[in-house]
């Protein structure tokens, strides 16, 4: 039931992917889009789950806020040195933006949406009540990580073959997460540790790169209107879940 139900995230994630494709002569709008659902994600959705589940203090601050801090300078770091890399190559710091850093961000999207096909999967061993309304806020949002995993890919200047692959391999991930709860479980405490870290880097390039492109040309109020649009939108999907 749980891989059964978890080809319903695999279809969402399509959709938010095929959605960034079509509507790419409106790209600012695009962006602030993404960069209002990355933001929701990680406010009202990651950070939420992850201090929850990561419940232990180091030295007065939860595990899982440590974690977010360091996902995000983590995110800035590998940033920072392959621009470092480019420049030592000649390159354009500033004129040109890195693939690797768009297929790294794309990859945690991926790593994201196995987790949540873990989610389902531990869900239904609980029961089928839980499992269901897990797996109902999962296939809300994956809209968003297809929509995500594409803009990302495909904004730091790979191939649309590439940001395809990529949203193809975010959309089979929680199938599989989904089926690798038959054989075992993460322990809660980890999944915090995960959520916490990888909200860090969402929100790295939610708040450094896509947001402040998509207002670099077109500094309009209807890409504000979209990347409020965006964080209502996960504000919705994750009240409906509760």
């Amino acid at each position: 039931m749980a891989v059964f139900v978890a080809l319903g995230a695999f279809l969402m994630t399509l959709a938010g992917g095929w959605t960034a494709q079509r509507v790419t002569d409106r790209r600012h709008l695009v962006l602030g889009l993404a960069g209002g659902l990355m933001l929701g994600v990680v406010g009202l959705d990651l950070l939420p789950e992850a201090l929850e589940a990561a419940g232990d203090e180091v030295f007065g601050v939860p595990e899982a806020l440590l974690l977010f801090v360091a996902g995000f300078l983590l995110a800035h770091l590998v940033e920072r040195l392959l621009a470092a890399r480019r420049a030592a190559h000649g390159a354009d710091e500033h004129g040109r933006r890195s693939p690797q850093v768009g297929l790294t961000a794309a990859a945690a999207m991926v790593g994201h949406s196995a987790m949540d096909g873990v989610a389902i999967g531990a869900a239904f061993q609980v029961g089928g009540g839980m499992g269901a309304a897990v797996a109902m806020a999962v296939i809300a949002h994956d809209f968003a990580d297809g929509f995500n995993t594409y803009t990302l890919t495909s904004l730091y200047g790979n191939a649309r073959r590439r940001a395809i692959a990529m949203l193809v391999a975010d959309a089979v991930a929680p199938v599989a997460g989904a089926a690798s709860t038959l054989l075992f479980t993460i322990p809660e405490g980890a999944l915090g540790a995960y959520l916490g870290l990888f909200g860090g880097v969402l929100l790295y390039l939610a708040a450094a790169e896509i947001l402040p492109e998509a207002h670099h040309v077109h500094p309009a109020r209807s890409t504000l209107l979209c990347t409020v649009a965006g964080v209502a939108f996960i504000w919705l999907v994750v009240g409906i879940a509760e």
